[in-house]
């Protein structure tokens, strides 16, 4: 599974797991078991992102998750990854972690986002790399995708990324409401916005945006954002000037959250950067609520039994 192709290039999965967990009941969701032998959803990303040759993993976590972290997933991936000659590191999300001039809001505990989980990685990432959410399944295909795109000569004359589509009825919770990046393409799959959006859900006629006691349809076939990203190091300098200017602008200190599809929807609008959607075919599934696990079991229950996954998952 290691990768030696594209002239020895190496790719990297960046997996956000420093997320609270906060919709989930207690606990940290990102390590509640769901497959047959107790793997996690990271078990299979990982697993699938190997296959496709990857050959670095960076996690990104929360200094206080570590030993909880370390005995779930840490240990044991990184023995399997040792036996693949794939590299495990540490990146670690924390709110003190702020540019050259800027402190700590008083009474801030709030995570800065995913913009601020990415930029924690510099001095770690010096490959091409993917981002994805510890909590979400996306697909074996998806993964492939991505990293031959990345791979893959572009001539655009500005960051060339990309990240995966996803269908937004496809990715709804029946347990209570989700965010998703909702995405304008044009006819050739380039991103042309994506627009973080809350309390989306799930609909007699599809989805729609919960607004008090009313519901704001949405096209249920629009395509999403589901935080997987494809990107290169350049993206690190940008994040850092971003994130800067986030934090001058911000309304509200103790709430407002550097989030990567608003940086990205910045990046496009001012040409700096083009993003190419690639649609997968594969089914995502996630834990947003506690609800939500028992079809998530089931789930990966159904790929093991088709024969997608060996029930010993890392054996092949």
């Amino acid at each position: 599974m290691h990768s030696t192709d594209a002239a020895g290039i190496s790719t990297a999965l960046v997996i956000m797991a420093a997320g609270l967990g906060s919709r989930f009941g207690g606990g940290i969701k990102q390590l509640e078991p769901v497959g047959p032998n107790g793997e996690i959803i990271m078990d299979y990303s990982i697993h699938d992102a190997m296959e496709a040759g990857f050959d670095r993993i960076v996690f990104i976590i929360r200094k206080d998750m570590e030993q909880a972290f370390e005995r779930a997933i840490g240990g044991r991936i990184k023995a399997v990854c040792a036996r693949r000659a794939v590299r495990v590191d540490y990146a670690f999300q924390e709110l003190e972690d702020l540019p050259e001039g800027f402190s700590l809001p008083e009474g801030r505990s709030k995570p800065w986002g995913t913009g601020q989980a990415v930029l924690a990685c510099r001095g770690k990432l010096d490959c091409p790399f993917v981002v994805i959410n510890a909590d979400d399944y996306y697909g074996k295909e998806a993964f492939r995708l991505l990293r031959a795109y990345l791979l893959a000569p572009h001539a655009d004359g500005a960051l060339s990324l990309c990240m995966a589509g996803f269908i937004l009825r496809n990715t709804l919770s029946e347990h209570g409401s989700v965010t998703r990046g909702i995405c304008q393409v044009d006819d050739n799959l380039r991103l042309q916005t994506v627009k973080e959006t809350k309390f989306i859900v799930k609909t007699a006629d599809g989805a729609g945006v919960q607004d008090g006691d009313r519901v704001i349809p949405l096209d249920a076939d629009s395509r999403v954002s589901m935080n997987m990203w494809g990107l290169t190091p350049e993206i690190l300098p940008v994040l850092e000037r971003e994130f800067g200017a986030f934090l001058a602008g911000m309304t509200d200190p103790l709430k407002d959250e550097f989030l990567l599809p608003t940086v990205m929807d910045k990046l496009l609008r001012e040409g700096q950067a083009t993003v190419q959607v690639l649609e997968t075919g594969d089914k995502w599934f996630g834990v947003t609520y506690r609800e939500d696990k028992a079809a998530v079991v089931e789930s990966f229950a159904r790929l093991v039994r088709d024969g997608v996954y060996a029930t010993d998952l890392y054996s092949r």
